[in-house]
C-alpha cells in the first residue's frame, strides 16, 4: 500500500486562478508581500434534507437581485430559468416497482477522526470504503465497487469468517424515491439537480426548520449518499471564514485571539476538504466541521482579523496541520492519539494550558489516577480560570445512564443493546494527559469497554474525558447514582479558544499563541508548494 501526499488540489470550478498580493503580519511585523490564492470551497449548510417529513426550504434573491436557476428535470433535460423566489420540497415518487436499497456497514465512529483511521485499516486489508455520515460517521464498503447483492453477501462472510464480527448489511426495499420538488412563478418543477446563481447580492435561505441565514457565493442542491438532499454553498475561502470567525471565537475575543483563530480556522477547512467526498462536497457547517453561518452575524473585529491574516495557514514540515481546536481543555491540551484513533500529530500534544508552571507533566503523569485527581482540584493560574465549563460535577442516577447506554448501543447496532441495567462502571486506562483511554462498564448482559471519545458519545453528563467518576449510594448503601467530575468542554486537542482569550489579553502576538497551542509548527502564507495532507490510496 503506497503512502502517497495530496499537494495542493485543483480542483474543477474550485480553484481561482486570480492571484492576490498581501502583506504579512507575523510577531507584529510587517514582511514583504507574498502571493496566495482564494479558492472555492463546498459547504454543506443543510444535510440530508427531505429526511424529515414537510420540511422545505424558502429562497430569496436580496436588495432587488434576481436568481439564475440551471437543473436537470426528472427527465435528464437541462432547463435555465430566472426567479426572485423559489420554495423546495422534498416529495416521495412511487416506483414501479419496490427497489432493495443496501449496503455493506464495516464500522461506526463518533466521529471523523476515528473513522478515516479505520478507513485507512480497512483499506489496507484490501477492502474499498468510503466515510460517510448517515448520523454518526460510517465506513461503507465502496457502493460501486459492491455493487450487487452477491458482491455484498460475499464480502459480509468473507468478514464474517476472519473474525470481524461487527460489520453488517443494512438492507431497505424502497417503494419510493426522494424527488426534490421547487416552484417558482406559481409552477412546480422536478429537479434532480438545481444550481442557484445569484447576479450580485448574497441569497436567502429560510428552513421551515431552522434559522434563516444569508450567504455569499452560489447553491446547489444535489442528491446525497443517503437517499436525500444537500443544499450547498459554493463560496470563496476568504468569504466562508467571514461565517466562522465571528461564531467560533465570538465577536468580542481580543484580536490576537481571532488573529489565531482566523489562520486555524483558514488551515482547518483546506485540511478537511475530503470529509464529505461520499456525498460530493467537501464541508459541513456544524460542530462536525467549523461552524458556519453564512452571512448572518458577521462582525468588523472577525473581517479584520481575516483582512489581516489574509492567506495565512499553520503548518509543520510544510504540510497543513490537523488544526483542531476546542472550546475549553480544562488545563490540559490533550494529545491526538488522546482522543481518536489514527498516526500521531508531533505538534499535538498535552500543554498545560497556562502561562505559569503550574504542573510537571513529565514528573506527575496525569495517567496516575491519584495525581489526575489532585489535578482537577486546581482551579487557580489557568488560562480558562473562572470559565463556567472549566470545572464541573455532574451527576445521573444510575436509570438515566442505562437509558444513555441504551440508546448509544441501538445506534451502534451492539449485542449488548438489550441491557437493562448498569451495574458498575471505572475508569481503567488514562493518557498522559488525564483522558480517558478506557473505562469499563459491568451491565446485566456483560462487560462492555468504551474507549476515548465513545465515552462521551455513550453518556449525557460528561462535557469532556477529562474527568472520574465518584459512586453515590443510598441509606441502604446500594449504588443509585455517579458524579462526573472533570474539566473542560469538548475534545481538548490543540488550541483552548477561551485560553487563547487570556494569552490575547496578556499581550501575546496570534504567532505566539499558536506555538503555544501547536509546537514546531510555522504560519506560512498559501502557496502551491504546502502539502494539504498525506493520504493512503
Amino acid at each position: 500500500m503506497e503512502n502517497t501526499k495530496t499537494p495542493y488540489p485543483v480542483r474543477s470550478q474550485n480553484l481561482l486562478t486570480a492571484l492576490f498580493s498581501l502583506p504579512i503580519l507575523l510577531g507584529g511585523v510587517l514582511t514583504a508581500p507574498a502571493v496566495a490564492k482564494d479558492i472555492e470551497i463546498e459547504v454543506g449548510i443543510v444535510q440530508r434534507f427531505g429526511e424529515k417529513e414537510k420540511e422545505t426550504l424558502t429562497i430569496n434573491a436580496t436588495n432587488g437581485d434576481t436568481l439564475t436557476l440551471e437543473f436537470s428535470d426528472s427527465n435528464g433535460v437541462e432547463q435555465t430559468l430566472k426567479t426572485n423566489q423559489l420554495t423546495v420540497e422534498v416529495v416521495k415518487q412511487p416506483l414501479p416497482q419496490p427497489t432493495l436499497q443496501e449496503k455493506v456497514v464495516l464500522s461506526d465512529h463518533a466521529t471523523f477522526e476515528t473513522a478515516e483511521d479505520s478507513a485507512n485499516q480497512w483499506k489496507e486489508r484490501g477492502i474499498k470504503v468510503e466515510v460517510t455520515q448517515p448520523g454518526r460517521w460510517q465506513v461503507w464498503a465502496k457502493r460501486d465497487v459492491y455493487e450487487t447483492p452477491l458482491l455484498r453477501r460475499w464480502l459480509l462472510q468473507s468478514l464474517k469468517n476472519k473474525g470481524f464480527k461487527d460489520a453488517y448489511l443494512e438492507s431497505n426495499i424502497l417503494a419510493a424515491k426522494p424527488q426534490a420538488i421547487f416552484t417558482a412563478a406559481g409552477k412546480r418543477y422536478g429537479a434532480h439537480y438545481l444550481e442557484i446563481i445569484s447576479g450580485k447580492n448574497p441569497i436567502q435561505v429560510n428552513p421551515s426548520k431552522g434559522k434563516m441565514r444569508v450567504y455569499g457565493g452560489d447553491l446547489t442542491l444535489q442528491p446525497n449518499a443517503y437517499g436525500t438532499y444537500t443544499l450547498v454553498n459554493n463560496i470563496s475561502l476568504e468569504t466562508y471564514l467571514r461565517g466562522v470567525v465571528p461564531h467560533e471565537i465570538g465577536s468580542r475575543a481580543p484580536a490576537n485571539a481571532a488573529k489565531a483563530q482566523t489562520i486555524i480556522a483558514r488551515t482547518y477547512a483546506l485540511r478537511n476538504l475530503r470529509r464529505f467526498k461520499a456525498d460530493n462536497y467537501e464541508l459541513c457547517a456544524t460542530t462536525h466541521c467549523q461552524v458556519y453561518y453564512g452571512l448572518t452575524g458577521t462582525s468588523p473585529q472577525a473581517d479584520q482579523a481575516i483582512a489581516a491574516t489574509k492567506g495565512l495557514v499553520l503548518t509543520y514540515q510544510n504540510e497543513l496541520v490537523d488544526a483542531l481546536y476546542s472550546s475549553t481543555t480544562g488545563g490540559v491540551t490533550a494529545s491526538f492519539s488522546d482522543v481518536w484513533n489514527g498516526e500521531k500529530r508531533p505538534y499535538l500534544k498535552a500543554v498545560i494550558d497556562s502561562p505559569k508552571q503550574l504542573w510537571n507533566l513529565s514528573e506527575k503523569s496525569l495517567a496516575n489516577e491519584k495525581d489526575f485527581r489532585s489535578f482537577i482540584s486546581l482551579n487557580q493560574g489557568f488560562n480558562e480560570t473562572g470559565r463556567s465549563v472549566f470545572r464541573w460535577n455532574r451527576q445521573a442516577t444510575i436509570e438515566s445512564l442505562t437509558r444513555d447506554l441504551q440508546k448509544y448501543l441501538e445506534r451502534r447496532k451492539h449485542p449488548l443493546a438489550n441491557l437493562k441495567n448498569i451495574h458498575w462502571m471505572e475508569v481503567t486506562k488514562r493518557a498522559d494527559s488525564g483522558r480517558i483511554l478506557t473505562m469499563k462498564v459491568e451491565t446485566d448482559q456483560g462487560i462492555l469497554e468504551l474507549h476515548k471519545n465513545e465515552v462521551r458519545s455513550a453518556f449525557g453528563p460528561p462535557r469532556s474525558t477529562l474527568f472520574y467518576l465518584e459512586p453515590i449510594y443510598n441509606q441502604q448503601k446500594q449504588l443509585k447514582a455517579f458524579a462526573f467530575v472533570g474539566g473542560g468542554f469538548g475534545h481538548g486537542v490543540g488550541m483552548s479558544q477561551y485560553g487563547s482569550y487570556n494569552l490575547a489579553k496578556l499581550g501575546w502576538s496570534a504567532d505566539k499563541i499558536l506555538s503555544f497551542y501547536y509546537p514546531g509548527t510555522v504560519i506560512k502564507p498559501l502557496d502551491n508548494s504546502i502539502v494539504f495532507w498525506s493520504e493512503q490510496e
